[in-house]
């Protein structure tokens, strides 16, 4: 076939026309034409063939067979979102623990207009604050969030970290791993409301909340519940009038379908999960009219323009990433893992017992190429299901995890675990000092929880043990890019990765216009490369 074709069948008749001397017919010249997002592209014919234009001309001699319009990567996702959060662009740099989603990453991305949000989750409450106050320091007016995870085995670590974040006065949260509404959270987003002068409520703590559920996410769609409210106002954290302005307002600005992602997920496909998330909102928000209305974005599984697309196609507010950021310069994750991130294929991924829900036999996502570390965290969770106890464990297996796993003795493990809690939750240490259950559960989290900070910091001859959270969409990203300078992690900056991304679901939007309409391109003018 020619580089452009038009099907006459399905003609549409604009009434423009153009110059034929002025079409445009050579690949080069059609993908020049396309990539200019800021103007519409024409297809009319010249003299000899098919091309395009990106003007129209009142005494033009051919006509316009087919048409897109302009078609920004600022255009892509609800306005509202970007108005709320005051960024230019829909797309959210999602939170990884352990200051993976650093302080670099939030200020890089923030400072294009992007939002992101710092990874807070497993860090102790003084490096967060630290944290904070860089990012602060640099985007004063913002934007920025921090993550603020659901601890249920570590509740002071939860109220620590709304603590820190109302007396330090960050105005958004992205909140992930909630199985439900925590008095931490409503206390977060209730001690933020006022009222305007017009009687309007004024949301001074937003949230995000990430939501594979729709039980949870009907949770954070609605106003915080009575019982919760009640602890509150008898603790003296909100005041009788924001207990009044509560139930006027969702627990939440935006929802997050959080799809197949690194780290927590339960696997769900988003074409599944985005319109069923949506649903729900819909029939929430018919029941307590919000204003502003409640937003649904996608996370996990996007990984390339046409996923992004995609969401934004199915009507996701905006789109969030985190494993594709992780690969990214600016991440806080090693060398080691950052090249080997970037290698990563769809199917090098695979389910993990997690640090932090272990007891519960919670899962997460991880790299499984280049690592041990989830064959190796699996028959610690096989054990601690078996036994009822570190004494009951048989002799040669524990002789085998202390030197394949631990490389120490379990006794001087417990020894600098009880070192770590005294600090972090002694309220958690008493609990297991006096359950040797509990006790064999945080001896084997020692290792679960390591594993991540090794990857981090490129611990030298822990490769094989490093945790590394991702999902397939990472796979599919670095798919996308092979062949291009992209393929090279060192060249891997947060910002042109998103620009990217917005870019190329705005170039394949334009080309499905021209489909829709008709026309026929070739795979290299119909597809976009990162070098385009």
């Amino acid at each position: 076939m020619s580089n452009i074709e038009f099907n006459n069948a399905r003609a549409i008749d604009w009434a423009w026309k153009v110059n034929a001397n002025d079409v445009n017919s050579n690949d080069a010249q059609i993908k020049s034409a396309l990539m200019d997002l800021t103007k519409p592209v024409y297809v009319a014919k010249s003299a000899t063939s098919l091309g395009v234009v990106n003007t129209t001309a009142a005494t033009g001699d051919t006509d316009v067979l087919a048409f897109a319009q302009k078609l920004t990567p600022q255009d892509l996702g609800d306005d509202a979102y970007k108005k709320q959060h005051g960024v230019k662009y829909a797309y959210h740099g999602g939170a990884m623990a352990n200051g993976i989603a650093s302080v670099e990453l939030v200020v890089a991305l923030g400072k294009a207009g992007f939002l992101c949000s710092f990874g807070a989750a497993g860090l102790v409450p003084d490096a967060v604050e630290d944290a904070i106050k860089r990012i602060q320091a640099a985007l004063p007016n913002g934007p920025y969030a921090v993550n603020l995870i659901h601890a249920p085995a570590e509740e002071a670590l939860e109220r620590g970290a709304v603590e820190r974040f109302l007396k330090l006065g960050v105005k958004t949260v992205e909140a992930s791993a909630y199985l439900g509404l925590t008095e931490h959270i409503v206390w977060y987003r209730l001690a933020g409301l006022s009222e305007n002068s017009d009687g309007s409520v004024n949301i001074g703590n937003k949230v995000i909340a990430k939501v594979s559920r729709t039980e949870v996410g009907r949770r954070f769609m609605e106003p915080a519940p009575q019982k919760l409210i009640d602890k509150l106002l008898s603790q003296g954290k909100i005041t009788p009038a924001q207990a009044e302005l509560s139930k006027r307002v969702p627990m939440a600005d935006d929802i997050t379908a959080e799809a197949d992602s690194g780290g927590h997920t339960d696997n769900r496909p988003f074409l599944t999960l985005l319109p069923t998330i949506i649903a729900l909102r819909d029939e929430v928000q018919a029941q307590y009219n919000f204003s502003p209305a409640l937003r649904v974005g996608a996370g996990g599984g996007i990984g390339t323009p046409e996923s992004a697309l995609a969401a934004f196609n199915m009507g996701a507010a905006y789109i969030v990433l985190g494993s594709v950021n992780q690969a990214c310069v600016e991440a806080g994750a090693s060398e080691h893992t950052r090249k080997l991130l970037a290698n990563v294929e769809m199917a090098d991924v695979t389910m993990a017992p997690a640090a932090d829900m272990f007891e519960m036999g919670v899962k997460l996502q991880v790299v499984k190429r280049g690592s041990m570390f989830a064959m190796r965290a699996k028959k610690l969770y096989e054990l601690y299901i078996n036994y009822d106890s570190i004494e009951a464990i048989p002799a040669e297996e524990r002789l085998k995890i202390e030197k394949q796993i631990f490389r120490s003795n379990l006794d001087d493990v417990w020894a600098g675990t009880e070192a770590f809690f005294t600090e972090r939750d002694p309220d958690m240490l008493a609990r297991a000092q006096s359950s040797p259950k509990r006790k064999m559960a945080l001896i084997f989290r020692w290792y679960l929880g390591l594993s991540s900070r090794w990857s981090n910091t490129g611990e030298k001859g822990r490769e094989m043990d490093y945790q590394i959270w991702a999902g397939p969409s990472l796979g599919a990203f670095n798919s996308w890019v092979k062949g291009t300078y992209l393929e090279d992690y060192t060249r891997r900056y947060a910002v042109d990765v998103a620009l990217h991304m917005l870019k190329g679901a705005a170039y394949l939007q334009r080309v499905n216009q021209l489909k829709l309409q008709g026309v026929s391109l070739t795979t290299e003018l119909a597809g976009y490369r990162s070098e385009d």
